[in-house]
């Protein structure tokens, strides 16, 4: 069984949060979920980004449930008032997301430094 350690990377560029997901994430069960959840979420709301960047770049299929999870991230960032962009999505993934309408929601970018210049190009100073 995978361990949620694996599955994920929560990294800062100054106020903009990047969370990598990680082939392993797929594999987690449900409790391992939430602890994952647990793990991102918290910190999110802890110190809330201006942005946040899904990074996808290692991931080739998202499940409902990893959908469900970064909808939640989503969510926890709009709240205060963060934008969120997608960057590395494969092809695959791509797909899935306009299929469901996400790429209307996320934009998404080739690279992490596009993500991360589109997000600081949107910031605003206090």
């Amino acid at each position: 069984m995978a361990s949620v350690n694996e599955a994920f990377t929560l990294s800062w560029e100054g106020s903009i949060a990047i969370l990598t997901l990680l082939p392993p994430v797929d594999r987690l069960s449900e409790t391992s979920l939430s602890v994952l959840a647990q793990r991102v979420l918290g910190p999110l709301e802890q110190n809330p980004p201006t942005g946040l960047i899904l990074d996808l770049s290692r991931m080739d299929y998202i499940n409902s449930t990893l959908l469900s999870f970064l909808l939640r991230c989503h969510k926890r960032v709009k709240d205060h008032r963060g934008e969120v962009v997608v960057t590395g999505a494969s092809e695959r993934v791509r797909e899935l997301l306009i299929l469901t309408s996400l790429d209307m929601v996320w934009p998404l970018y080739e690279t992490r430094q596009k993500a991360l210049a589109a997000l600081r190009a949107n910031q605003h100073p206090a």
